[in-house]
């Protein structure tokens, strides 16, 4: 897969595409993939996303405080190992989206070398959105490309999208969120110093630097698995502010694992946390011998549900 930040990097040719932000990648998305990738292989095409950064919220609905299932290199990499073989993570600005639906398609149809779009049933591009469906038909015919149209993926419980598994990380519902997505919802980022304070219980956590751009679960204790240099180990693992420790002045919220029967040291290193399930709420206790009863509970609780 290559991952290119600009529609200026490239010149394609014969291209199945598909655009959309693929915030995620989740089963309501992989539906559109694993065609887009098939027909790209029948054809003797290239399958290639366009997707958008920052999220166009940010940019046209001045949300400054929105939060993303995955950063750039995460949603490539997903859609790389769907078979996506060029991902473009084009920079949405206004100007980018001041273009009209025939303005942006034509850009595209020369760039791409478009032969085949797809798109979601409720895709809209262009200025004021005005490229719906019908419209991107309509050019599509214009310019020499095929449109296909892939209804969305639906439960019981509604549509499969990215609005609806931020909402469930955002309450702690983890394992709902994974049921969308086809895999756990992940954080990475590497080992910094905390205070210390799991070492003097015997209880040593990993302090993983909290990703601006990710939505954060909601403040509780989960079972996750941690990746090292490419190992999984159990980790029990807390969101929160540590109110046994901080009464008066919480400090800014934290995520620290401990991983189960791991003795090295990982400060500087990489570690990916896969949110298995939510185990309980952050609690305060009357005291330090308390909370560590409680931290070994989840640490057997963590071991039953991870190592199953």
């Amino acid at each position: 897969m290559f991952h290119y930040h600009s529609l200026n990097d490239l010149t394609l040719k014969d291209t199945w595409l598909a655009i959309g932000i693929f915030d995620g990648v989740h089963r309501g998305h992989q539906q559109i993939l694993r065609p887009l990738v098939s027909g790209a292989h029948a054809s003797g095409g290239t399958a290639v996303i366009l997707t958008f950064h920052p999220h166009p919220a940010v940019v046209l609905g001045g949300k400054t405080d929105f939060k993303s299932l995955t950063t750039p290199d995460e949603r490539a990499a997903l859609l790389g190992s769907y078979g996506i073989q060029i991902v473009i993570t084009q920079n949405f600005d206004q100007a980018f989206a001041n273009q009209t639906a025939a303005e942006f398609m034509n850009r595209l149809s020369k760039t791409l070398g478009l032969q085949h779009l797809m798109i979601g049933y409720d895709t809209a591009l262009g200025r004021g959105r005005e490229g719906d469906a019908a419209r991107l038909t309509e050019i599509g015919k214009n310019l020499g490309y095929m449109v296909e149209i892939v209804p969305p993926l639906k439960d019981e419980s509604g549509v499969i999208s990215s609005t609806r598994i931020r909402a469930a990380i955002a309450a702690g519902n983890v394992s709902s969120a994974a049921a969308d997505l086809g895999r756990c919802y992940s954080i990475s980022g590497p080992v910094i110093h905390g205070d210390g304070r799991g070492r003097t219980i015997n209880i040593p956590t990993a302090n993983i630097r909290i990703p601006a751009e990710k939505v954060l679960p909601a403040y509780g204790i989960y079972a996750c698995r941690a990746w090292v240099d490419g190992i999984s180990h159990a980790a029990a693992t807390s969101i929160g502010v540590r109110p046994t420790f901080y009464v008066d002045e919480p400090p800014a919220p934290t995520i620290e694992a401990h991983l189960l029967d791991f003795k090295r040291d990982l400060y500087g290193q990489e570690v990916k946390l896969e949110f298995v399930e939510y185990l309980r709420p952050e609690e305060k206790y009357a005291s330090v011998q308390a909370l560590r009863d409680q931290i070994q509970k989840d640490v057997e609780q963590t071991r039953t549900i991870v190592e199953a």
